[in-house]
């Protein structure tokens, strides 16, 4: 048995010395070996719900995001094409409930609101036509209910408002609202309004430096206070103070060959979900403690079929399922997490 133990620790011993000496020496054998060593050491979390949704039917165009309402066990996604409904709602359960295009130009981010007093629906509109470069709220129904920006009209003013593509929103429950200006266009911003539309504060210096961006295409908050800021152009994630807009740091380790697409926590707070839109993959991030930014380190990776092209995400707050709108494959598809114990990655 001693015997047993030993050979045992010497294989670790082996192994361990392996993985750094091939970091260390370049070589591409010993690289591709050391690879295979960290990817079994990560956890799968989650698993391809393949019934979701009963009714595929209805994506006919290409699927840009997906948000959902956990309140209301909803879930809502927005398409461009030609003579097609712009937002399809679904149920959690994947059954197909209604959809509208009224006042939808381009969409390409979208965020649900769904608090006890309210319930709505936020699409960014990146289209050349009469609504386009806004930001737009709407009821759960498809009534347009106030409109940001100046409709068709791309510009870089601040009063009033003006966007070129704005990317992606976010709507706390206080209603505070994140907005990242520049999928592309004369922009590379990220705005905080207040619930009455008041500028609260501003990033939006073009660079690569701390705190400029440069193509900010997703945003989402933690319950610790923290901003993070998918900054696909610069291959990095941005964290901000929400109250004083401060820089905290940044995470660039994880994404030295595609940058980041869209950001998201799991209900419960310990993982980031990340996409990125050319390799076709999801990350699973911890998160990291309160006062630490840290590292990035990867928890899980789902690597999706070439060219699906993983857009943008949500997470059910209900369920801890992410919802994933595919560009490539015209599909949302969605993943529910592993039962490791009574409850899920939520809640």
């Amino acid at each position: 048995m001693a015997r047993l133990w030993l050979c045992a620790g010497g294989a670790g011993l082996f192994l361990a010395l392996l993985v750094l000496h091939s970091r260390l020496s370049g070589s591409r054998v010993l690289k591709e070996f050391a690879f295979q060593i960290s990817w079994r050491t990560e956890e799968v979390l989650y698993r391809l719900d393949v019934g979701w949704p009963k009714h595929s039917e209805y994506f006919t165009g290409a699927t840009f995001c997906v948000a959902v309402d956990s309140l209301n066990g909803l879930v809502y996604v927005a398409q461009r094409g030609d003579n097609i409904q712009k937002v399809l709602v679904f149920t959690e359960d994947g059954y197909f409930l209604r959809g509208w295009n009224d006042t939808v130009d381009t969409p390409h981010g979208m965020f649900a609101v769904s608090t006890p007093n309210e319930e709505s629906i936020w699409i960014t509109d990146v289209g050349s036509g009469s609504f386009g470069h806004t930001v737009k709220k709407y009821n759960s129904f498809g009534d347009l209910v106030q409109v940001l920006g100046t409709p068709g009209k791309r510009g870089t003013g601040l009063n009033p408002l003006q966007f070129d593509n704005p990317a992606e929103v976010y709507v706390e429950d206080t209603g505070d609202i994140y907005i990242v200006d520049g999928d592309g266009g004369l922009n590379n911003r990220l705005i905080k309004l207040s619930p009455d539309f008041a500028m609260l504060w501003l990033h939006g210096e073009n660079g690569s430096g701390p705190a400029q961006l440069s193509i900010p295409h997703s945003v989402t908050v933690d319950s610790s206070g923290r901003v993070w800021v998918a900054d696909r152009g610069n291959k990095r994630i941005q964290v901000f103070d929400k109250d004083t807009g401060e820089w905290l740091g940044a995470w660039n380790n994880c994404f030295t060959e595609e940058g980041p697409s869209s950001v998201r926590f799991t209900p419960d707070g310990k993982y980031l979900v990340v996409a990125q839109l050319n390799l076709s993959r999801l990350l699973v991030v911890a998160a990291p403690p309160v006062g630490d930014i840290g590292r990035c380190s990867v928890r899980s990776s789902i690597q999706l079929a070439d060219q699906v092209l993983p857009h943008l995400l949500d997470v059910s707050a209900e369920t801890g399922a992410i919802y994933v709108a595919e560009i490539g494959a015209k599909q949302v598809q969605r993943y529910v997490p592993l039962d490791r114990s009574s409850t899920p990655l939520g809640r």
